[in-house]
């Protein structure tokens, strides 16, 4: 079984108190030395990316026959000598990539095949033969899913894309459309019946309390050995009976770890890809020999840093004020005292999807090595935590979503954990936006606030032409997620940082990149120029080629030293 999918959407301190030789910006956001491993079809090679001497990643292949490590420039091992690639052929502003063609590439003779697929599909299922059996796409805010029967595509009927009653995930072994789908509020896992258009009525995974996103199949030789998704953490529910008793027995090797196996397409190898870390511990990679018992490193994403003096990540469901449980990470800082610390709200972007989950993070643990507690709130409209949890967000920006945070934060306070002369909202994209409402809206309550690319105006989503929010997201998407451009207006405004400026008055970091085009700057500019009459204490910054994502290493060191430096000035006992 393979997959093909074109998603867009979304986005993404110097010694704290009492710390001393804290490990450094460089070493926490440094590029992994090693990252995605992947196990050879016949599973005698691991491929991953090798990063070394600071320069960018190159792939890496491991001989497990006699484990020789060769850097290559180019992938040679595949299960067959086919690639399934898809391609833009027509863009719009009104409509984004409005149609990809699919094709089929050899790799040795180079020849390419077209393969028939429903215009506008942006996500395609092929089953074990790699054959394309169903596609999925999005026009004018209807979600059209397609199945292939005799070389005829045949529509099952449309369904809102914002809410849909369930929606492709995989192909497997048997015939069978498996459908992310939900009978009880939560999202789990069901077989569609491509005939009628039925979802089965039981599930065939599911889990309380979590949706079932984006899962991973693992399967071998055709057999759906397993899956893998995150809930709190990242698990693996296996219906091989082996593999369960592998994954029980390495699991009591790598206590209080989340332990990921993976295996090989075909059958036939004794190897197994293991990877293994904690919220205190990066990701190390092994493999394991199933004749012999032998488990063998072979990588680690963080040599350089001592998880020894990492923080712990717990999850807590906090009540908000309208009884709504709020899932919240709370990570301790390493150290006996934990009460009355200096604390650092960080809340995710998007703001329509997961923010985080039980690993080990570096921006959250580079904050606990100075000395902070760490509340990452997965306020209401975060996606993961069903149904109910996800519309409860919608048409909220600065009000439930805001005092979701707000309520998080209080809870720190009443349990003794967080210092309430000391505490500082952070957050990128949509949580830069809540951090500055946080400074507008509770201002008594932090004592300063980080916003980098922050949405200052809902309606500039709008307005701001250069920006790579399509018409068609603005048509069918914002109004009714976030509100309405003409209907809405007067909430939008109550609700905008830039319009509500004059109210912004504690200290305050602004980052923006000069090639943003989901936040443009000119959102940045036009706060800065609106803070700058009355509030002295604004510190700006640009990096004049990053976008969006900085996913580069030395612009995430210098943002996270200059992090490092405002939260150690502000939230010193001393501070005013």
């Amino acid at each position: 079984m393979s997959r093909l999918v074109c998603l867009t959407l979304l986005l993404w301190v110097t010694l704290g108190p009492g710390m001393s030789h804290a490990q450094t910006a460089q070493q926490f956001f440094a590029t992994p030395t090693v990252s995605e491993p992947v196990l050879s079809p016949a599973g005698d090679r691991v491929l991953y990316k090798l990063a070394r001497n600071g320069k960018p990643p190159q792939l890496a292949v491991l001989d497990l026959r006699t484990y020789w490590t060769q850097v290559v420039t180019t992938r040679t091992d595949q299960d067959t000598d086919e690639l399934i690639v898809s391609t833009t052929e027509a863009y719009s502003k009104k409509e984004g990539a409005d149609f990809r063609r699919l094709k089929r590439l050899n790799t040795r003779t180079g020849h390419v095949d077209d393969i028939a697929s429903p215009n506008h599909a942006s996500a395609w299922y092929f089953d074990q033969a790699q054959q394309l059996r169903a596609a999925a796409g999005v026009k004018a805010g209807q979600l059209t899913i397609s199945i292939q029967e005799n070389k005829v595509w045949r529509d099952l009927p449309g369904q809102d894309a914002l809410s849909p009653s369930f929606f492709p995930a995989a192909w497997l072994a048997g015939d069978q459309l498996v459908v992310r789908a939900s009978s009880t509020g939560f999202a789990g896992l069901y077989s569609l019946d491509t005939k009628s258009g039925e979802v089965s009525p039981k599930p065939l995974l599911s889990v309380a309390d979590y949706d079932i996103a984006d899962p991973e199949f693992i399967e071998q030789d055709g057999r759906w050995l397993g899956t893998r998704f995150t809930a709190d953490a990242v698990v693996t529910v296996w219906r091989d009976a082996a593999m369960q008793a592998l994954q029980d027995r390495l699991d009591k090797t790598f206590p209080e770890s989340v332990v990921n196996l993976s295996v090989p397409a075909r059958s036939g190898s004794p190897w197994v890809l293991v990877e293994v870390y904690s919220d205190r511990k990066p990701p190390r990679f092994f493999m394991f020999q199933r004749e012999t018992g032998k488990l063998t490193q072979f990588g680690e994403s963080h040599p350089q840093l001592q998880s020894a003096a990492m923080g712990s990540m717990d999850l807590h469901r906090i009540p908000a004020r309208d009884g709504l449980p709020i899932p919240s990470f709370v990570t301790l800082p390493p150290g006996a005292n934990k009460t009355k610390l200096p604390t650092v709200v960080l809340v995710h972007g998007g703001p329509w999807l997961r923010g985080t989950h039980w690993h080990w993070s570096a921006p959250t643990q580079f904050l606990a090595t100075r000395g902070y507690l760490v509340l990452e709130p997965e306020f209401r409209g975060s996606t993961g935590f069903g149904e109910k949890h996800f519309r409860a967000g919608w048409k909220q920006w600065g009000q439930a979503m805001q005092d979701d945070v707000t309520d998080v934060t209080r809870w720190a306070i009443q349990k003794g954990l967080a210092d309430p002369e000391r505490i500082c909202i952070i957050g990128g994209s949509y949580g830069g936006y809540a951090a500055m409402m946080g400074l507008i809206k509770e201002p008594d309550l932090y004592r300063c606030g980080i916003n980098w690319v922050g949405v200052t105006d809902p309606e500039m989503m709008y307005t701001v032409q250069w920006s790579d929010i399509t018409d068609a997201a603005k048509t069918y998407g914002l109004p009714r997620m976030m509100g309405d451009l003409q209907a809405d207006a007067a909430m939008l405004r109550a609700h905008s940082p830039l319009r509500r400026a004059a109210e912004l008055k504690k200290p305050l970091l602004m980052v923006y990149g000069g090639r943003d085009e989901r936040v443009p700057l000119v959102h940045g500019e036009r706060m800065r120029e609106a803070l700058r009459a009355h509030n002295p204490s604004v510190d700006w910054w640009v990096y004049p080629t990053a976008g969006h994502y900085w996913g580069d290493e030395a612009t995430q060191v210098d943002f996270w030293g200059r992090v490092e430096k405002f939260l150690a000035k502000h939230l010193t006992p001393s501070a005013k």
